[in-house]
């Protein structure tokens, strides 16, 4: 078991990274900054998720205290060459739950961990197998689980994991939004 002599602090809104910090068994407490998430056009899709995730512990910079630090991630589903985002609307969610079904995918999470003297940034890569869905089934997905704030409108611990998952290559806890795994060594390390 770690021993930080730091004070995590997670910088998400999110209940599933809530959820899966918890699971690591460490003290943390949450905070949280309304923060772009705007990125470069050029931007290569890969280096996306690390660009926002050190933007959000960016924001922090100024009010970290010495024994301070902060954890901060961002998400993103990449298919086709596109990064599909928290879907909008039913109609969104609904393309981008089609353009899924029957295809694999790539979910990248950014994380970076920072305190007073340094900053850690890196990715981890998930790929996502789905079955093909139907239209009843996408609907019913989104009508009863409502994934509009999840990257490529679904998440892989709901009903929509469980029926359309059939093979990851990768961290399903990335998955989830937070490679806790990663995290825990490189906490180990710092």
């Amino acid at each position: 078991m770690i021993r930080l002599e730091k004070q995590l602090i997670l910088a998400s809104k999110s209940p599933r990274r809530k959820e899966l910090m918890q699971g690591l068994g460490l003290p943390f407490i949450i905070k949280t900054k309304e923060g772009q998430e705007d990125f470069p056009e050029n931007m290569a899709l890969a280096e996306v998720p690390v660009y926002l995730a050190k933007n959000k512990a960016m924001a922090f910079r100024e009010e970290l205290g010495e024994d301070d630090l902060i954890i901060a991630a961002d998400t993103v589903v990449v298919h086709q060459g596109k990064i599909l985002n928290k879907p909008k609307d039913k109609s969104e969610a609904l393309q981008m739950l089609r353009a899924l079904s029957g295809s694999f995918h790539q979910v990248i999470t950014g994380v970076c961990l920072m305190d007073q003297s340094k900053t850690l940034c890196f990715d981890e890569r998930t790929e996502v197998h789905f079955k093909e869905l139907n239209e009843g089934e996408l609907m019913h997905y989104i009508e009863n689980y409502k994934p509009y704030d999840k990257a490529g409108a679904y998440g892989v611990q709901e009903w929509i994991g469980y029926v359309a998952v059939y093979r990851i290559v990768g961290s399903f806890y990335n998955v989830m939004g937070l490679p806790v795994h990663r995290i825990y060594e490189e906490l180990k390390r710092w």
